[in-house]
């Protein structure tokens, strides 16, 4: 685990928990019920899907990593067209064409399955697909969200809710997922992700807060030249410059150790689905604690050090995992700690720089904002996940793990130096 406003919020009001009223705001409720189910749904796919590789085509660990690769690869090509051209039309819409797009290609996965016709060529080529749609929706819906929030002084809200959802589910997600993938096999259980995105465009069909159509350009619309623009804006601000500079290695971490993960678990060390979802799981309460704890975090200490320390625990977590030896519970014990403190990180990193973007950034720059980050984010992810795989085709799993983990760990260097790590506070509001 994105608008106008009357008056600025002053800075405690924007990173004090439960002092808004999104409670009683119906539309955000609607909007987060179904995206706490899509998400939920997205945990089955993210495990059966690399899993329907390894146990249904014996994949070698270069398919698996391509699979991950084509999986995220859309949002290096495709995240700031997408971004430009959601900044010209309401978000809604585009959302409910996406998610209506996921809805169809996952459904087609246990189909093609249980009549015998997926291929692993096919396979591969349907990760892609949806990564395309998940491109489209998730630069859309980042920048929805303010406009169901209503007021500046909500985002740290928002974005708390969201978080804390979105760790929720990948504390429950992925010990369900691998009940269901042992259970029903894991191209099958895909079923359930489909059925879940079918939830979430019902809610967003539901949703009828008024959406403000995009003021029209003064001079003739030029897609490059708005691309361009998103970009000089991101990579000319002094807060989102350093953020956008850190976050493809952030992803390019999690994923390869990740990847990795799943590989050197399930060959290396024989854990079942079940093992691997129940580690992925127990670890996963630390991002929720984090999440949970992100708004009194910010409220108590300054915004640079919470940022600083956040990233450090994402970065310095996988050390943990190449170094695990001796019985399966000690491993495992290892293994949840190491997922455990990335997470704990990641939780209240994701509710930080989130709140910071947005924050910075007018409604009118708001989707090409967020597609350079997508892009960047998932673009480190993508190739996260196909260099993890060829790392570890080549040098072993166990080498590639302490390699990525070491590589990881020295990032620590460049958050120190970052100017976001000085920040005392929340930036001022962007007109």
């Amino acid at each position: 685990m994105t608008t106008a406003t009357t008056a600025p919020p002053t800075t405690e009001a924007a990173t004090t928990p439960g002092a808004t009223g999104l409670w009683h705001n119906r539309e955000f409720l609607t909007f987060w019920f179904g995206e706490t189910l899509s998400l939920m749904g997205s945990q089955v796919t993210t495990l059966a899907l690399p899993l329907t590789a390894v146990t249904a085509f014996h994949a070698s660990p270069a398919q698996v990593g391509l699979l991950r690769f084509l999986q995220l690869v859309p949002y290096l090509g495709l995240a700031l067209v997408f971004g430009a051209l959601v900044d010209r039309m309401r978000r809604r819409r585009v959302m409910i064409a996406a998610n209506a797009a996921r809805m169809l290609l996952i459904g087609l996965i246990p189909l093609l399955a249980a009549t015998h016709q997926l291929s692993i060529s096919l396979l591969l080529g349907l990760a892609c697909a949806i990564g395309i749609f998940s491109v489209l929706f998730d630069v859309s819906w980042m920048s929805f969200v303010p406009t169901l929030a209503k007021d500046k002084a909500h985002y740290v809200e928002a974005n708390q809710k969201l978080g804390v959802t979105s760790s929720t589910t990948d504390v429950a997600g992925p010990g369900i997922a691998g009940v269901l993938i042992g259970a029903l096999t894991a191209p099958i259980s895909l079923v359930i992700d489909s059925a879940s995105y079918l939830v979430s465009l019902v809610t967003l069909l539901l949703i009828r807060t008024p959406e403000e159509k995009p003021a029209p350009s003064s001079e003739k619309r030029h897609l490059g030249r708005e691309i361009a623009e998103g970009l000089r804006f991101v990579f000319g601000h002094r807060v989102l410059r350093p953020l956008a500079v850190i976050a493809p290695f952030c992803n390019f971490s999690m994923v390869s150790v990740w990847t990795l993960f799943l590989l050197y678990a399930a060959r290396d060390k024989g854990l079942p689905a079940g093992l691997v979802g129940l580690v992925l799981s127990a670890s996963s309460v630390g991002g929720l604690i984090g999440a949970s704890l992100s708004g009194v975090v910010l409220q108590r200490f300054r915004t640079g050090t919470v940022y600083a320390v956040s990233m450090a625990l994402i970065f310095t977590g996988p050390l943990l995992i190449p170094f695990a030896s001796g019985p399966r519970p000690v491993l495992l014990a290892f293994f949840v700690t190491a997922f455990f403190v990335s997470y704990l990180g990641l939780g209240i990193a994701n509710v930080v720089m989130v709140s910071l973007r947005q924050a910075g950034t007018p409604q009118a720059l708001m989707g090409r904002m967020n597609a350079a980050f997508r892009t960047l984010l998932f673009g480190g992810g993508s190739l996260g996940g196909l260099i993890g795989g060829y790392l570890a085709g080549g040098l072993g799993t166990h080498t590639a793990l302490t390699a990525i983990a070491i590589g990881s760990a020295l990032m620590l260097l460049v958050v120190a130096a970052s100017p976001v790590s000085r920040l005392k506070e929340l930036p001022a509001i962007a007109d």
